[in-house]
């Protein structure tokens, strides 16, 4: 990978820790969540016009994404209310690769290599370091709402697969994706909240765009640079994005950056990048 890719695959990375930063400071997550994911869908709109249609046979896979991702908006709106951004991050974006690892060789026969079963032992010491082992009953909720966002990370991530590679253009299938997949939580928080949500939006449209931005830039640059460069390489330093969400918790959110976080966030990136190689 030349200095230029690696660069923007770390900003990637940097711009998926920032959107969860941003939805963490909130005063309302509930709201905010929705209002970056209706930012991400306005903004996928013009996208969907110029690129090509994806085939009908991924349409199924693509209503199974949207429906999936109401419960991963609400489980991330659990995990935030009650989790630091640097506890649940690494938790929720470690696991999913982990299950999707472990769930292959389980259903699908397969025979990991030594650099999988590193993954597997890494991002399984990271996560006990970084949530399961501290203390308190606020950090073991959080713990099992991360987990649970974990689970349907994988599965959605499955899915996603699927469906890409049944699209015919997996930019055009992105582009739908991100168009859709926001609306049902919306609407169900509008439906809960009408006036509060609809006066939110007026006030902060801006943070809800710039979130959006983050969602579908990140998206973005990883899909172009695995054109550019070995998925493996590209995909293993995308999850540096755990490390970024330490970093950003620390200093914007005054959360704690003790020796057990940092370790553990690093053990995850480190353990995903053995997955991906």
């Amino acid at each position: 990978m030349s200095p230029l890719l690696t660069a923007l695959v770390l900003g990637a990375a940097m711009l998926h820790a920032a959107w969860n930063a941003i939805i963490k400071s909130s005063r309302d997550v509930m709201l905010d969540t929705a209002l970056v994911a209706a930012g991400a869908g306005a903004l996928s709109l013009p996208l969907c016009a110029i690129v090509a249609v994806p085939a009908s046979a991924s349409w199924p896979y693509l209503g199974a994404s949207v429906a999936i991702h109401v419960g991963y908006f609400a489980t991330l709106v659990r995990a935030y209310r009650i989790g630091d951004l640097g506890h649940a991050y690494p938790l929720m974006r470690g696991t999913a690769p982990l299950l999707v690892a472990v769930l292959g060789v389980v259903l699908l026969d397969e025979r990991p290599g030594a650099s999988m079963w590193l993954g597997i032992a890494l991002i399984s010491g990271g996560i006990l370091s970084i949530g399961l082992l501290q203390q308190g009953r606020a950090h073991r909720d959080a713990s099992v709402w991360a987990l649970a966002n974990a689970a349907i990370i994988a599965s959605y991530t499955l899915v996603d697969g699927a469906g890409a590679r049944l699209s015919g253009t997996p930019a055009g299938y992105g582009a739908w994706m991100f168009a859709l997949q926001g609306l049902p939580f919306v609407a169900m928080v509008i439906a809960l909240r009408k006036r509060a949500a609809l006066d939110y939006a007026r006030r902060n449209w801006r943070r809800g765009l710039g979130g959006g931005l983050c969602v579908i830039s990140a998206y973005g640059i990883v899909l172009w640079a695995m054109t550019q460069a070995p998925v493996a390489a590209v995909a293993a330093l995308r999850e540096t994005s755990v490390i970024f969400a330490a970093l950003l918790g620390s200093v914007f959110l005054k959360e704690p950056f003790g020796g057990r976080r940092v370790i553990g966030a690093c053990a995850v990136a480190l353990g995903i990048a053995a997955l991906r190689l």
